[in-house]
């Protein structure tokens, strides 16, 4: 994992905070906080993504895993300029995270933000269970694959002509370390803790 997706996991705010301000200025992040977010969620990612989506869409995320939606915010103006939306839930027998949404507007990209709202939602998936976390990217998103590379997606599998724009997907996952239950009650305290801190988003 990178170290700024380690950073990123440290500087995690349930509520709010900064990070991932890159040289202009600080970035504000915040938690999905009600109605006025909506247009805000909805403008980034019909202007930046390929995909439609209908406000019905939107509402099912965001009025069901609030709190798996953020948003950043430049303090200078208090412009949006970046959100993640997401869910989870009882998937084929695991209970899985799944990223829905990612955008940043382009003059603000290259500056951690993606990845400061995606390690967000991936450690509040993680506290509330999850063993897994799932999304597709365009096979042609270079950007979009070496993010999640860097967090330690794999490549699960390919879908042919998954987009309406006749675009590839990858299907990617993240696994998140478990302990092994046969062994967790019998590990010397030393060595549990050694264990546990092999996950970044620990």
């Amino acid at each position: 994992m990178s170290a700024a997706a380690a950073e990123a996991i440290e500087r995690y705010e349930p509520s709010g905070g900064t990070g991932g301000g890159g040289g202009d200025g600080v970035i504000t992040y915040v938690s999905y906080g009600g109605e006025h977010h909506l247009p805000l969620v909805m403008s980034l990612v019909d202007e930046e993504l390929s995909e439609p989506y209908s406000i019905f869409t939107y509402r099912y995320f965001v009025y069901l895993w609030p709190q798996l939606t953020f948003l950043a915010f430049d303090p200078k103006d208090g412009k949006c300029v970046g959100t993640v939306v997401c869910k989870m839930g009882e998937h084929r027998g695991a209970f899985r995270g799944y990223i829905a949404m990612l955008v940043v507007l382009k003059p603000y990209r290259g500056r951690g933000i993606a990845t400061e709202l995606v390690t967000r939602s991936i450690r509040v998936m993680m506290e509330s269970g999850c063993e897994e976390v799932t999304l597709e990217a365009e096979v042609t998103n270079k950007s979009a694959l070496a993010l999640y590379g860097r967090l330690g997606f794999i490549r699960a599998k390919r879908l042919y002509r998954y987009y309406l724009n006749g675009v590839d997907a990858f299907r990617l996952k993240l696994l998140f370390p478990r302990l092994d239950p046969a062994l967790h009650p019998m590990m010397p305290g030393n060595e549990r803790d050694d264990q546990h801190m092999d996950s970044p988003y620990l």
